[in-house]
């Protein structure tokens, strides 16, 4: 499972006289926070690259207004390729988390330039069956794992120090030398790394845990958008969070769940039920 791309962005595996071809191919556009960049099912063939902030990758279901979020794009991402490529209607819509900016270029113009330069689109290629392989292990996941260990994986994702996602601890309270300007300046407020000193009116009840002694990491989520990137109902998300919450794994509050225990959350991901 994955909501982030473990590939390198498309735009930073360009060389420098690549990047600037592409650029040149296409204007500079601003969305304010929640605007649709492409939308499902739409006709349309423009490719994005994003500059600057973060967005969200959705399809819709078989229920209602829920969606299910199937990836978070940030600085460098190539989005819209796929029906650049097959001129088909968009198979995903694309939302701004915050205030983002992306250089927009058009279907026609992109096609052109991979013809032209091979070794871009084997980039590009490489990115679908990214992509491609991300989503079988999404489904595969659906399929086969309980609520309680997707939204473990999730959380875990989500918490890693050493990611650059909008939703994790890096994003926030970091030097500007430990992360990307372009993620820690235009990252949404919906995640912030907590350092000891912001949990000790919880450490007196958490002592006797391995876990309360290190900075912990807090997800900024409410409990409907955790389940639209675990492809679940918001009652059973609240009730697996219930669960870990009498285990002391996390310690939820408003659009925030805080990770206490992180090696059992590692357990529960992996099935273990002790």
């Amino acid at each position: 499972m994955g909501l982030l791309g473990d590939e390198l962005a498309f735009a930073q595996a360009l060389t420098v006289q690549e990047h600037e071809g592409v650029m040149a191919l296409g204007n500079r556009k601003r969305y304010p926070a929640d605007t649709h960049l492409l939308t499902e099912g739409e006709r349309s063939s423009h490719v994005l690259i994003i500059l600057h902030g973060w967005v969200t990758v959705s399809l819709a279901t078989d229920r209602g207004a829920t969606r299910l979020i199937l990836g978070l794009r940030g600085p460098g991402e190539l989005l819209g390729e796929m029906a650049a490529l097959d001129r088909q209607p968009r198979s995903a819509t694309v939302r701004a988390l915050g205030p983002t900016e992306a250089q927009v270029i058009g279907g026609d113009a992109f096609r052109r330039f991979l013809a032209l330069h091979p070794r871009v689109s084997g980039l590009v290629i490489r990115q679908l069956t990214s992509r491609l392989r991300s989503a079988d292990q999404e489904r595969s996941a659906l399929a086969s794992l309980t609520v309680l260990q997707r939204l473990a994986h999730r959380l875990i994702e989500l918490s890693k120090p050493d990611s650059y996602g909008p939703y994790s601890p890096s994003s926030w309270g970091a030097s500007p030398s430990a992360a990307p300007s372009s993620v820690s300046s235009t990252a949404p407020s919906s995640v912030s790394s907590t350092a000891p000193s912001s949990v000790s009116s919880t450490a007196s009840s958490q002592a006797s845990s391995p876990a309360s002694s290190a900075a912990r990491s807090v997800v900024h989520l409410a409990q409907d958008e955790l389940a639209a990137t675990v492809g679940a109902t918001r009652e059973a998300v609240a009730k697996a969070l219930r669960l870990l919450r009498t285990q002391n794994v996390v310690r939820t509050g408003n659009r925030m769940v805080e990770i206490l225990d992180p090696t059992l959350l590692a357990l529960l991901a992996d099935g273990h039920r002790e």
